[in-house]
């Protein structure tokens, strides 16, 4: 024990002295997983005693990546869906900074049984454009994403849905195909955005260069990695922004975007590295901003390429991985050693679960019997997040001492994504956020086999048994039963090994203290509609 320990502060001093020696070239995101959810808790320690609050200006959030695509339907990663969730786009309805579900666009709800949903939709509104919300916006919507002549990745996330209904204007009801514990989960997330039905028609798949939403903030421009500017709808329905516009600024340099806001050229700086924490908290012009999460890194193999197909190889690797050596060395631990793809605030998650131990015997055994005694090469796969491109140097250090002689393969996050999602990944580090807080959004996206490629499933993993576990767990609506379900299935996951969970994060920002309102959700959107600049 105490050598391993020994071993252990090694390795986070060396890891720390390479963080330093790398610089600031690339970035890290606290929560780099394509997608996301929305229930902000904040916690802002230090943070001076606040002027009196003003209306108006200009929030300039600083961030390490740029988005792929405005479009909800499309989108396959959180800097995306941040931008849209709350801001363009508004759902039926919304979680709150409790978890509780709340009216948004849909004044209230009532299941009539067990497959039909049906919502009365407030009056009034209308989309930036001018088109009036109603009954048939929603059902324009919900059957674009469920168009089987012309998918969308998010057909599967609906799937449920039978038929959308249009009762009257202002009534609409949802058939589905069997019970569905987990429906306004869905609703609530960036997915369940209500798009205005002209700009379907107008702009097709174009729409992510024009997103068209009811939002409290419309879309202004888009210059791809540099900036997105948003302004304040003045015709909003509800409670209108206190600022006049956002811009998202693409800052790949993390300490460049901390001194951004050190020096008043942003007010916030988002996925903030955890090597920046004890500058913004002696800063006298910062606070730091530490938001529960529902995201889980995970280390992932292709278990359709030689050697990873053998399961034994992917037991091997999970046990020869010393998860807590990577949340002190890399993380300082900031977030906590994952059990499972849940993070432990999410719906169905159980601490229950058996999960490999670190055994380099046991590792050096699995791989003699799959027939790699001697080890074998490997390439690993990531995003430029400087967190995972020191996770992929420990790991590299780890492997090796089962033989394992891996190469690190550093992309900028899109490419990344789109190689993952063709398959072209051997082995990969990345994460899951959650839209929704419901297990099914993680369950159905990484592991179940129609989810392979662009949904998520970049393992591309299948086994039936999973398959009926995940869908089971979407019909039963006794919430005991339904656990029950998803830790049956998160077990085979975790004995198969298509993943590694290795760490429940935390979203971090360094934000101005002249800067009120800020929070971020469990699934990394920085929510902005109480902001406001001294």
């Amino acid at each position: 024990m105490k050598r391993k320990n020994r071993l252990r502060s090694m390795l986070a001093l060396s890891v720390l002295l390479a963080t330093v020696l790398a610089g600031c070239s690339t970035g890290q995101q606290a929560s780099s997983s394509p997608n996301g959810a929305n229930a902000p808790t904040s916690s802002q320690p230090g943070a001076a005693p606040a002027p009196a609050a003003s209306s108006g200006g200009t929030l300039i959030i600083a961030r390490l990546s740029d988005a792929n695509n405005l479009d909800p339907h499309f989108s396959t990663q959180i800097n995306s869906m941040a931008v849209v969730q709350h801001k363009l786009y508004e759902g039926l309805v919304m979680l709150d900074a409790n978890s509780e579900y709340k009216p948004l666009l849909a004044s209230e709800w009532k299941q009539l049984d067990d497959l039909t949903w049906e919502f009365a939709l407030r009056d009034g509104i209308t989309f930036h454009d001018g088109t009036p919300f109603d009954a048939e916006a929603v059902k324009k919507t919900i059957d674009r994403i469920l168009d089987k002549n012309a998918p969308t990745p998010k057909a599967n996330m609906f799937g449920m849905i039978k038929e959308v209904k249009v009762v009257d204007p202002h009534k609409v009801q949802l058939i589905l195909h069997y019970p569905f514990a987990g429906l306004l989960s869905v609703l609530a997330s960036a997915e369940g955005g209500i798009i205005s039905p002209k700009a379907i028609e107008q702009y097709g798949k174009d729409l992510s260069k024009h997103p068209v939403g009811t939002g409290p903030f419309v879309f202004e421009s888009w210059t791809p990695g540099q900036e997105i500017v948003l302004v304040k709808n003045e015709a909003y329905w509800g409670n209108k922004p206190k600022i006049d516009k956002v811009v998202f600024k693409t800052v790949p340099e993390d300490a460049t975007r901390v001194a951004m806001v050190e020096t008043g050229e942003a007010h916030v700086a988002e996925q903030l590295p955890v090597t920046e924490i004890d500058r913004v908290k002696n800063s006298s012009s910062m606070t730091l901003g530490r938001y529960e999460s529902f995201a889980v890194d995970h280390i992932g193999m292709n278990v359709t390429q030689k050697p990873f197909d053998d399961v034994r190889v992917r037991q091997a690797i999970a046990h020869a991985i010393d998860k807590e050596a990577i949340i002190q060395g890399v993380y300082n631990n900031v977030g906590k050693v994952a059990v499972s793809s849940l993070g432990p605030k999410v719906i169905g998650y159980s601490p229950n679960l058996k999960t490999p131990d670190y055994d380099l015997n046991k590792a050096k055994q699995l791989l003699a019997e799959a027939g790699y005694a001697n080890g074998f090469k490997a390439t690993v796969y990531l995003n430029d997040n400087k967190a995972r491109i020191n996770v992929a140097e420990v790991l590299q250090s780890q492997l090796k001492g089962i033989g394992i002689d891996l190469q690190i393969q550093v992309m900028e996050f899109g490419a990344y994504l789109d190689l993952a999602a063709k398959g072209q990944a051997q082995m990969f580090i990345s994460g899951w956020g959650n839209a929704t807080g419901d297990a099914d959004y993680n369950q159905y996206n990484l592991f179940h086999s129609t989810s392979k490629g662009v949904p998520g499933n970049h393992s591309f993993y299948a086994n039936p048994k999973v398959d009926e576990l995940i869908e089971a767990g979407r019909k039963e609506k006794d919430p005991q039963k339904r656990k029950a379900i998803y830790e049956q299935a998160q077990q085979i996951e975790i004995d198969e090994v298509p993943l590694i969970p290795y760490r429940s994060s935390e979203n971090l920002a360094a934000i101005a203290k002249n800067v009120q309102g800020i929070t971020i959700s469990p699934s990394g959107y920085v929510e902005i509609n109480d902001v406001t600049i001294q």
